[in-house]
């Protein structure tokens, strides 16, 4: 790769990663400069910045890490986040992560160990979706109560603090994110009707589910 395209990719990720940054704002999934987004170019990863506003990010706003945490581009501080964001992608295929502070997922993360099995989309994060128990926020043990959550799926809670999700690109990221929310929501509904309990799936239903996914979307 020469340096023209690597810096060309490296802008292209940038302003990927501040419209997904602003798109979690816009729906409400993050309050103010809370949650978090990045995505891998190579052996990069760009983050978003500490407590700056998405929408003041600028071109020349752009924060790049290695996979050790050491800044190499941008003279803002990256993320108080980093070491979760650097968990998932040296220990996944990863090359996108969103980390939000979502209303309703964060109250499902209070409740419960794992979100019940109200929906069969919890396919899409590779099975029922685990709660990371409690850790200070932008600590190794925050990032470590997560890898432990995100254990063969792509998507986790984080107890009394919000949600991450992974993926292939900074969209499938994005979708497993707001999934996971509309799922809490959901859920939350659903087992708020006095005198009812809802119906959950079993665990042969969602592997049935999960080999439908497979041949999901258009033919390639």
């Amino acid at each position: 790769m020469t340096d023209q395209v690597r810096q060309d990719a490296i802008e292209r990720a940038w302003e990927d990663l501040v419209a997904t940054a602003r798109r979690t704002a816009a729906e409400g999934l993050v309050v103010g400069t809370s949650g978090n987004v990045s995505v891998r170019v190579g052996g990069l990863v760009l983050v978003t910045p500490s407590g700056v506003p998405y929408d003041r990010l600028t071109p020349e706003d752009a924060v790049a890490v290695d996979l050790h945490g050491n800044q190499v581009l941008g003279d803002l501080a990256p993320t108080s986040e980093l070491p979760l964001h650097l968990e998932v992608y040296r220990n996944t295929g990863a090359l996108a992560v969103v980390h939000t502070h979502a209303v309703h997922a964060t109250a499902v993360s209070t409740l419960v160990p794992e979100l019940p099995l109200i929906h069969y989309m919890a396919a899409a994060l590779g099975g029922p979706v685990r709660v990371a128990a409690y850790a200070l926020y932008g600590t190794e043990e925050l990032a470590g109560n997560m890898l432990s959550a995100l254990r063969d799926r792509t998507g986790c809670l984080l107890q009394n603090h919000g949600t991450v999700t992974y993926g292939d690109s900074l969209d499938q990221a994005y979708d497993r994110t707001a999934q996971l929310e509309w799922m809490c929501r959901l859920w939350l509904t659903a087992a708020a009707v006095p005198g009812y309990s809802p119906t959950l799936l079993s665990g042969a239903q969602l592997r049935e589910v999960a080999d439908k996914l497979q041949g999901y979307g258009q033919p390639r």
